[in-house]
């Protein structure tokens, strides 16, 4: 595995032969060479195999001799907490069920194992919940929240137009370097989840607030050390994540908005109000960097739960 590979189980204690050391390192070498996935989600199951080998080592197994019922428990004893543990989320608890079963399809594809023990396997039903979106006038004021010309408030103006005018992942705009932004052509190349880059448009008002930024925030904040992310922090280094949420939620809580954002929120807002003025769906899908249409399809239900309310509040024979 080459050195941007997160650090796979090498300090675990499970197993005296290494075994869900060395089939974990192998299967996590695949899934980031093979399949190209991203890093967080790498980490997240180089954390899940952790947590199921400290399982297995408790019943004396090796993975490969694992069968359908200790899956099932492992997942049970998730599901319902054991000890001081609470019980673990329905989301989390799909993720850990959708690991095992790509890490025993890789088992059964290495000829390790006969038998697939997780074929059978079922997580909890996830729970269908609509993200949260801003209306057109919280959107507004979000984005006059920053105000003055301290380089900062440029910064956050420009950092809160660019995620709601793309809709941008969070690590796809701390991401951004400066030359990933063409302003004449009003462009911007986002780095998605695999590495996958796409291009995606760049709307007027976001252009001019990093104008703006570019020439009299930038400058200031990084003053003469040289730096190639595009939002910097107060110290002339790249934003980071917890950065970009603290500005989000501080910018958020001044207007009455607290409780309504979460990382994605600007991101699942744009995709909500471009729909309702008539984006087409494969166009979103491009610009939001879905590889599956299925994903982006969450955003026309969303748009019709905002219809009908809309519908029923307005129109004069709704009630009847």
């Amino acid at each position: 595995m080459n050195s941007s590979a997160p650090p796979l189980l090498a300090s675990s204690s499970v197993g005296t032969d290494g075994s869900i050391q060395r089939l974990s390192l192998d299967f996590l070498a695949y899934l980031e060479l093979e399949r190209g996935l991203s890093r967080n989600t790498l980490e997240a199951y180089r954390s899940d195999l952790l947590q199921f080998g400290v399982f297995l080592q408790r019943r004396g197994l090796e993975p490969v001799k694992a069968g359908h019922g200790d899956l099932a428990e492992f997942l049970s004893e998730l599901a319902m907490g054991v000890g001081e543990r609470p019980p673990v989320a329905a989301a989390t608890l799909q993720r850990k069920a959708a690991c095992l079963r790509s890490f025993y399809r890789h088992l059964r594809r290495e000829g390790l194992i006969e038998h697939d023990p997780t074929a059978e396997l079922r997580g909890p039903p996830r729970t269908k919940r609509l993200p949260l979106v801003l209306s057109r006038e919280e959107v507004g004021m979000l984005l006059n929240e920053p105000k003055g010309t301290e380089p900062r408030a440029l910064r956050d103006r420009a950092l809160l137009e660019v995620m709601y005018a793309c809709g941008l992942r969070a690590s796809e705009a701390v991401g951004l370097d400066l030359a990933d932004v063409d302003l004449e052509e009003g462009l911007l190349r986002a780095r998605g989840k695999g590495s996958k880059e796409r291009i995606v448009p760049v709307g007027r008002e976001a252009v001019g607030a990093l104008d703006v930024y570019l020439q009299r925030g930038r400058p200031v904040l990084v003053g003469v050390k040289v730096e190639s992310r595009l939002f910097v922090n107060r110290r002339g280094s790249g934003l980071t994540r917890q950065g970009l949420y603290k500005i989000i939620q501080g910018h958020a809580g001044r207007v009455g908005l607290q409780d309504k954002m979460s990382p994605h929120t600007l991101r699942h807002t744009f995709a909500t109000h471009l729909l309702a003025g008539g984006c087409d769906l494969r166009s979103l899908q491009e610009m939001l960097g879905h590889a599956d249409l299925a994903t982006t399809q969450v955003y026309t239900h969303l748009s019709a739960e905002r219809l009908k309310d809309a519908y029923f509040s307005a129109h004069p024979r709704a009630k009847q």
